[in-house]
């Protein structure tokens, strides 16, 4: 049986399916949902064994999932979180209250796959068989609850089999246009598709031109509600504290005043306030304060403005898109002003455009930019982000291995400086296995 497999006996199965994350896909190749439909039918649908918070947007959804878990551990519920993609191993995708799966059940739970593979018409990809594996496992060890983080998209992403009891859209911008489509309206619609009948969406994307969008969705799907960030709920205050944020949270049914999230960037108050609305609306009613202190107190978002080490001040962020890259720049701008100088690691993948990412980080004020390429086939060359810098009037160097280009960047920066590491998540996992010893 396959199920006794090590987790290199799995692992090798598992890397010898189609891995659309290492794929430069166009949207005429999309993936459907026929594959996960049959896996999941051969095993009793377990991803209806438990109620669902299912999270889609273009930033801020990891970290969202990370808070909304937390929050429902903190009601002493048994939680299964399924993000991707990971940062250092493949087991932090699949987590029981926030603990990666162990080498063991990951080989056993693939293993079981593996055995139902020649009952399956469609061959599955890769990302079909992890999603199939968590819910599996979340229903094998018999999860309260679980959170599941979107991989892309909404509509036809994999995830998408669940029926959530609320859905969640923490924001949308620009990204995978090849695949969702060039506008925002197209990419909200995609994301709409998670909302189910019944469900409760928090739509924390509040520009009023792609609500109708939303609102139709919701409406076809026979949601029960659409709680609006603005209108139903809001991080009203977000003010800079030591070592985090102190935030005001609103939402339909409470104020929770003065929060402690110890994590940086005013963009989390917005994904706090996203992942509360969740959690009431998961439960029906307002969270104790204390409760919601204590769980947001705890929260840990690694990747994410995450400071790794001092003298020179380091820092990791998954900044991977535009977007993304201007939430990293404004938070060093309001949260790291004091650093008197900027040496900048990036690395991202095909189908950015260099100079606009490098413009987005606000790459000007770097003394240096050392380009990177991420360990994926969809690596763009570190030659190009050094152009790109040339364009932008920034001394840059490559460095092709993520290793060597830490290393360079940790050496040349001053004690007093800042070293920012970023773009792609491939390279901010690489650099984290460098320069933490702890796991995710």
């Amino acid at each position: 049986m396959s199920e006794t497999w090590s987790l290199a006996e799995a692992l090798t199965w598992l890397e010898g399916h189609v891995n659309l994350e290492a794929t430069t896909l166009s949207r005429r190749e999309a993936p459907t949902l026929e594959r996960i439909r049959e896996l999941t039918g051969l095993m009793g649908d377990p991803q209806d064994a438990y109620p669902v918070i299912h999270i889609t947007g273009t930033n801020g959804k990891g970290s969202t999932a990370r808070m909304a878990s937390t929050l429902l551990m903190a009601r002493n519920l048994s939680v299964g979180t399924y993000t991707s993609p990971d940062l250092q191993t493949i087991n932090e995708r699949l987590a029981w209250n926030l603990q990666p799966i162990s080498d063991e059940d990951l080989a056993a739970v693939l293993g079981s796959l593996a055995d139902l593979e020649n009952l399956v018409q469609a061959v599955p990809h890769r990302f079909d068989l992890l999603t199939a594996a968590a819910f599996r496992w979340f229903a094998d060890v018999a999860v309260d609850a679980a959170v599941v983080e979107v991989g892309l998209g909404g509509t036809w992403d994999a995830t998408n089999v669940v029926r959530p009891v609320v859905a969640v859209v923490t924001n949308v911008e620009l990204d995978h246009q090849e695949i969702l489509g060039p506008t925002r309206a197209e990419i909200a619609a995609d994301k709409a598709g998670i909302v189910k009948g019944g469900s409760v969406l928090v739509l924390g994307e509040d520009d009023p031109d792609l609500a109708p969008i939303f609102d139709r969705a919701a409406q076809a799907a026979g949601a029960g509600a659409v709680w609006r960030r603005g209108a139903d709920f809001a991080c009203e205050d977000n003010r800079l504290a030591h070592g985090g944020r102190l935030v005001t949270l609103r939402t339909p049914g409470a104020v929770y005043r003065d929060v402690y999230l110890p994590v940086h960037g005013a963009h989390q108050g917005q994904n706090a306030a996203c992942a509360l609305a969740a959690a009431e609306a998961f439960f029906g009613r307002p969270l104790p304060s204390d409760l919601v202190e204590e769980a947001f107190g705890a929260v840990r978002t690694p990747g994410r403005m995450e400071v790794v080490g001092r003298q020179p001040l380091c820092v990791l962020d998954g900044a991977h898109n535009p977007a993304g890259a201007r939430a990293a720049a404004a938070t060093l701008a309001e949260e790291f002003a004091g650093v008197e100088g900027l040496v900048l690691v990036v690395g991202v993948l095909q189908g950015r455009d260099p100079v606009e990412m490098l413009e987005a980080l606000g790459a000007e004020r770097a003394r240096l930019v050392v380009a990177t390429r991420p360990p994926s086939p969809r690596g763009l060359a570190p030659s190009e982000l050094v152009a790109a810098a040339g364009r932008l009037g920034v001394a840059a160097v490559e460095a092709p291995v993520v290793s060597d280009a830490v290393k360079l960047a940790l050496e040349e920066a001053r004690a007093e400086e800042l070293v920012l590491i970023t773009g792609s998540l491939y390279v901010v996992g690489a650099a984290r296995s460098e320069l933490v010893s702890d796991p995710v």
